[in-house]
């Protein structure tokens, strides 16, 4: 008898406890909308790649199907300010992207460090020339993740809660592109492949180091976007697109609502 109660109590006391950790994780979004939200960041951020492109954005290309356009219009913070920008690298965020963050700021999202690193670069080198071009090109990427980018990712880390010392600032990663041994029947080489993903793996464990020792909350993409990468048979990443070359290794419009979308809400 007494067991039966104990197990009845914990299974009320555990329901009890999902039930206040529902409720305050809807007050947090509450409160974060009601002091407004600004997206920072380069193309993963803008949109590029999910298409519909806000032509006063120009080449920042950033567009309604993007994950913090979504989140707005599903939150309807107080204000919703979107430069994330194409192309940006941190010290882009720096120098143009700061101005509308304030005391009042409840959220902030960004993606920044895929463009310091070199990513465009890097993946043109793979596309064009041989496997052991490609990896040399990877690994003097990676030395720079290691060397150079942790220091620029604080300037910008350390900016943001100076200008929003109040905001919840979720930082997001980047997916890896490939599934290994996948479907894909063309294209760049399994080294090649695993090389690229290495890369991903070692930007993404930067930037969450960062963001953790300036207590920012890291969002978990390449886990999100696990069974939806390149040859992986339902993409929600383009490959090399030569109809729109711009496009080429971002995500979809499925990559944005059904991979970061998510991830920002879990941490939001």
């Amino acid at each position: 008898m007494k067991l039966r109660r104990t197990a009845t109590l914990v299974t009320s006391f555990l329901a009890a406890a999902l039930t206040f950790t529902g409720a305050g994780a809807a007050a947090a979004a509450d409160t974060q909308a009601a002091g407004g939200y600004v997206a920072l960041g380069d193309s993963y951020s803008s949109g590029v790649g999910a298409g519909s492109y806000d032509s006063g954005s120009g080449d920042c290309r950033r567009t309604p199907k993007a994950y913090p356009a979504l989140w707005a219009a599903a939150n309807s913070p107080a204000s919703f300010d979107f430069v994330a920008c194409s192309g940006a690298k941190t010290g882009d965020v720096l120098a143009n992207q700061l101005g509308p963050l304030n005391s009042s700021t409840g959220l902030v999202s960004l993606t920044i460090g895929g463009n310091d690193a070199g990513f465009a670069d890097v993946m043109t080198t793979c596309v064009l020339k041989s496997e052991a071009t490609c990896v040399a090109r990877v690994n003097e990427a990676k030395a720079f993740v290691e060397s150079s980018l942790p220091a620029k990712l604080d300037s910008v880390y350390s900016q943001i809660r100076s200008k929003a010392p109040s905001a919840n600032v979720v930082v997001l990663g980047y997916p890896r592109f490939y599934k290994l041994n996948g479907s894909c029947v063309a294209g760049l080489t399994e080294g090649e492949r695993t090389a690229i993903n290495g890369a991903a793996d070692l930007l993404n464990s930067v930037i969450s180091k960062r963001a953790a020792d300036h207590g920012y909350a890291y969002g978990d993409i390449a886990a999100a976007f696990t069974g939806h990468e390149i040859c992986s048979g339902d993409s929600w990443l383009h490959s090399v697109k030569w109809t729109g070359i711009n496009d080429s290794y971002h995500p979809t419009a499925a990559g944005q609502s059904g991979g970061y979308l998510p991830v920002l809400n879990s941490r939001a």
